[in-house]
């Protein structure tokens, strides 16, 4: 698995099944592939990118079908950050732009990718094809929710205490409610070994950490520090 802050090198047809696989948000077959983007994921694209623990791959039948993993969501949502392949050519670069823009209005719309592109009956896969919904927004208690912000501190810190930016741990927890996140960060700033405060230079501040940031004490705040429990 990559680590949360990279994003692996990729060939221009793993990059296009990625996006593909994001934008239909379900599991998807190598036919429906086809009938899509034009092309099929097998060989060499295939094994690497479930070597990656980016996708999934069901070959209980054929043909063999697809879905992004937690952390395939992670990298689709980050591709724009890295550098096009250079064998792409204009097609890919034009596609990391899109990229690039979609990720800057869901921010400031404040939705997550899972949320804009899951599924509806209105954009329900032809009849017979597999099918699995999309990540959707999950609630849970302040005490299960800390737990999860825990888990994706500790993937993201350098080490314990460093701190990180309340952007990266959204992204990191794309699928839970924002709502159950936020009371979960008020919670946790009563705990000993956890910091949550605003950026004190503002103007460095991007869209993505504004509206990222958690309201607590009549402040934004934007990042968090957990230090060894």
């Amino acid at each position: 698995m990559t680590s949360p802050a990279e994003v692996p090198h990729l060939t221009p047809n793993q990059i296009n099944a990625l996006v593909v696989l994001m934008v239909e948000a379900r599991r998807v077959s190598n036919v429906e592939l086809k009938e899509l983007a034009g092309f099929t994921l097998t060989g060499q694209d295939n094994r690497k990118l479930v070597d990656l623990g980016l996708v999934e791959t069901d070959r209980t039948h054929r043909p063999f079908a697809h879905e992004l993993t937690e952390e395939g969501w992670r990298v689709v949502r980050h591709l724009h950050t890295s550098t096009p392949p250079k064998q792409g050519g204009s097609t890919t670069r034009s596609l990391f732009v899109v990229l690039s823009n979609v990720h800057r209005s869901l921010d400031r719309l404040r939705i997550s990718h899972g949320d804009f592109f899951k599924q509806t009956d209105a954009t329900a896969p032809p009849a017979g094809a597999p099918r699995q919904e999309a990540p959707a927004t999950v609630s849970a208690t302040p005490t299960e929710v800390e737990t999860l912000v825990r888990a994706a501190y500790r993937e993201l810190a350098a080490a314990p205490g460093a701190w990180v930016g309340l952007a990266d741990v959204r992204d990191r927890l794309a699928d839970t409610d924002r709502a159950s996140l936020d009371a979960a960060l008020r919670a946790m700033v009563g705990r000993e070994d956890v910091r949550i405060i605003p950026v004190a230079n503002t103007k460095s501040l991007t869209t993505r950490d504004r509206a990222a940031a958690v309201r607590i004490g009549n402040e934004d705040n934007h990042a968090l520090a957990i230090g060894a429990a």
